[in-house]
């Protein structure tokens, strides 16, 4: 088998993965919500829980897609149209990976971890 041909599966692969990843997340983490739901009856008290589970299902299927994006494009065809159009790919993904961290940390990644868990993103101040 070519080189090549290795390399092509590797990324199908890696796409697969990040596609499993995703929905396995995302329906684990609708069947813990739905327990916590059926012993408490509260949506609101366990919604935040729920969409950081799903968040982070996502950010880690995209971590493989883009992976299997960069496999693909740089190792079996690096032309300069199929590298311009993975850096946009990257860099949508990358938007996509970096709204979702602040949306499930609701602080800024280069903001350090308050110690009592003070101010975020959509802390107001103090006046």
């Amino acid at each position: 088998m070519p080189t090549k041909e290795i390399i092509q599966h590797i990324g199908t692969l890696l796409d697969l993965a990040g596609v499993l990843v995703i929905a396995v997340g995302v329906a684990i983490a609708t069947v813990v919500f739905g327990l916590r739901w059926w012993r408490t009856r509260q949506v609101v008290e366990h919604y935040r829980s729920y969409r950081q589970g799903v968040g982070r299902a996502i950010l880690l299927g995209l971590e493989f897609l883009v992976g299997g994006d960069i496999i693909r494009t740089v190792a079996v065809s690096p032309t300069f149209t199929s590298v311009g159009v993975l850096a946009l790919i990257v860099l949508v993904r990358t938007f996509l990976s970096f709204s979702l961290e602040v949306e499930l940390d609701g602080r800024w990644p280069w903001q350090g971890r308050s110690p009592l868990g003070g101010a975020g993103v959509t802390a107001r101040p103090e006046r």
